[in-house]
């Protein structure tokens, strides 16, 4: 307990480290984001411990409430039964899943999350070298803590470990509702059963469409990530403003699904479609910020600019989720145009040419790209007669889609690989 903890003045904000300790100092901190890109682990040594209904924060008296409580009454009712209930020398943050909850719920949390603070206590005047003290102890149980609401009903589970696991909280936090978990036991893999493989593969390409027929377009870059809204072929509608405002919209509620689908974060530019009208305008920006009202990283999002833009920032706590879902093409190599086969032919006429001064009775057979294998193939009088005629032997040519253009491999009678390095 921190009764007669005297504080120390905090340190200076715009000040340097070594201003402020020495080192080999022992600190006790707090990873608060984690590395991303050149960027290293930000750490703090306000400490902060998250239950389900509320953040203990050591070395502070300060008690907050959610600001999406908007109950002022339910407001005051929080704040005043924390005070009353939480140790000395401690602070508290009210979450939003504290509204409605009665003093004996919250009660309980603090004596756990006090646990949870005792624990960090003793080891830290235990330990002699840096260590981690605590984290969280399950990722399912702190998912479940951040997000679990009424209008979750069920959960799968194919894993039995993570099915007591989930029981075991449930039964602690609200045991009424220890009946929604189920174990799966189907024959296909719980992701196929549920369609969710394809949603994850369908979901994170560079283009996502909505109802209305437009699309988006998101591109990451170093210092941003930027998203182009299109109208699409549907809207043929005559007054082009209410058309424009629709589909901007429309675009609105999909871009904000996807940032926090993607867990995007840092700087966001949109480019919607243009319109006119202040009015037109002002809604979208309204409609923007009801669309990202739910999303609980902390963000901030500006007017549109005069070139028809919108400025978005987000609470970058770890790397976005980015599944690369294109490939480079192994003809063109990402540049868009194709390497003709006819080059590749010159390679293999001369490997071809090597193989018979040292090998002359070998009877060969290629193997190549569908693209060279067909250059060689079709036609009338195609090259592989021509070869005929000036070998006197009959190559057996054969397809393989997993070469690329300039790879081929030759083999003898026995069917073995001839080497040529």
């Amino acid at each position: 307990h921190l009764d007669n903890f005297e504080r120390e003045a905090d340190n200076p904000k715009n000040g340097k480290i070594d201003q402020v300790f020495q080192r080999n100092d022992f600190v006790l901190v707090q990873v608060l984001k984690e590395p991303i890109s050149t960027k290293g682990p930000r750490l703090s040594c306000e400490i902060t411990l998250p239950g389900r209904y509320m953040v203990l924060s050591p070395f502070n008296d300060h008690v907050a409430v959610s600001k999406k409580i908007s109950s002022q009454d339910e407001r005051k009712r929080l704040k005043v039964l924390v005070e009353s209930i939480k140790p000395k020398g401690f602070g508290v943050i009210v979450r939003t899943a504290a509204e409605g909850k009665k003093v004996a719920d919250l009660h309980n949390e603090i004596r756990e999350l006090m646990e949870n603070w005792e624990k960090i206590y003793n080891e830290l005047r235990a330990s002699k070298e840096p260590m981690k003290l605590l984290s969280e102890v399950d990722k399912t149980q702190s998912f479940l803590r951040d997000i679990l609401s009424d209008t979750i009903t069920k959960i799968s589970v194919n894993s039995k470990d993570m099915y007591e696991g989930i029981k075991s909280y449930l039964k602690s936090i609200d045991p009424t509702r220890t009946n929604m978990v189920q174990m799966y036991k189907g024959t296909k893999p719980i992701f196929e059963h549920y369609d969710i493989s394809r949603q994850i593969k369908s979901s994170f390409g560079k283009t996502s469409t909505f109802a209305s027929g437009g699309y988006v377009v998101i591109e990451q870059t170093e210092a941003m990530h930027v998203i182009d809204v299109n109208s699409g072929p549907k809207n043929v509608s005559p007054d082009q403003e209410t058309a424009s405002l629709q589909v901007n919209i429309d675009a609105a509620e999909e871009i904000a699904r996807q940032i926090r689908l993607r867990d995007i974060g840092g700087l966001i530019v949109v480019d919607f479609i243009d319109m006119k009208s202040n009015e037109s305008r002002n809604e979208l920006y309204k409609k923007m910020k009801e669309f990202m009202e739910h999303d609980r990283a902390q963000h901030t999002i500006l007017p549109l600019s005069k070139f028809g833009l919108m400025q978005i920032t987000r609470q970058r706590v770890r790397p976005p989720i980015n599944i690369d879902t294109l490939e480079t093409c192994s003809l063109c190599k990402g540049t868009g145009k194709a390497v003709p086969a006819i080059l590749a032919v010159d390679n293999i006429v001369r490997d071809l040419d090597f193989i018979l001064q040292n090998r002359p009775n070998t009877k060969l057979s290629l193997k190549a790209h569908p693209f060279v294998a067909s250059y060689l193939t079709k036609g009338l009088f195609n090259i592989q007669w021509k070869w005929l005629l000036k070998y006197k032997k009959w190559f057996k040519i054969t397809e393989d889609i997993e070469l690329d253009i300039f790879t081929y491999i030759f083999y003898d009678h026995n069917g073995d690989e001839i080497r040529l390095d």
